[in-house]
């Protein structure tokens, strides 16, 4: 997309809508704006017990913006079950020059020196975008979300959009609304601004926990 970057894709979010690929290798950039969107309300989000349990024995050490090009990386290879994905080169450097000017942001979980899941999105006023998250080991983009969401409550967000609902979101009480719904959730969330970096770089999974369910 000859002339589209970073300022046009915040523009493009502003709108409420998005861009994708039909592959990682096809060239072309769609711009979507569906019927229906994925979100996860903040103040409802649900975490299952045993997921709870590997967030607080710190399972994986949690890094923020650590490693959000190898992040990237990570959601644009196929795995079972998501044998091809919307990643392409175009899209994948949009996302590294928002991340360079403050407006993209990645949470890894490591085992050891091994980077083996996380996620990654865009923030604007106080919305935050996911985009997209990987795991290589269990739960490990989960324990990402939850430290996520621990970010996102200490941090006044307003709306954590994630495009679309998947069975593995719909866990966390995960839910669609309609798109007229949304963009007036996005208008509330862009008068304001959040800050990610609420909280310290690093925390523990029990402070994630107490940010992440705590009554608001």
């Amino acid at each position: 997309m000859r002339g589209f970057g970073a300022d046009e894709l915040l523009d493009c979010y502003a709108r409420g809508v998005f861009p994708m690929a039909e592959g990682r290798d096809d060239p072309r950039i769609f711009l979507l704006d569906p019927d229906e969107r994925g979100i996860l309300p903040l103040d409802e989000f649900h975490i299952p017990r045993s997921l709870k349990k590997s967030v607080r024995q710190d399972i994986y050490d949690v890094t923020i913006n650590l490693r959000f090009e190898d992040v990237v990386d990570g959601c644009a290879q196929s795995a079972p079950g998501r044998e091809e994905t919307w990643i392409n080169s175009d899209i994948r450097r949009l996302y590294l020059d928002l991340h360079q000017i403050g407006h993209a942001h990645s949470i890894e979980c490591w085992q050891g020196e091994t980077l083996v899941g996380g996620l990654y999105g865009v923030t604007f006023g106080a919305a935050f975008f996911g985009e997209s998250m990987f795991s290589i080991q269990r739960d490990a983009s989960k324990i990402a979300l939850v430290h996520l969401i621990a970010r996102l409550r200490e941090g006044q967000y307003k709306l954590l959009d994630t495009q679309f609902m998947t069975e593995h979101l719909e866990q966390f009480n995960g839910q669609t609304i309609p798109r007229l719904d949304y963009k007036k959730a996005l208008k509330n969330a862009l008068k304001t601004r959040g800050n990610f970096f609420a909280l310290p770089l690093e925390i523990t999974g029990a402070q994630a926990l107490q940010s992440s369910t705590q009554m608001s």
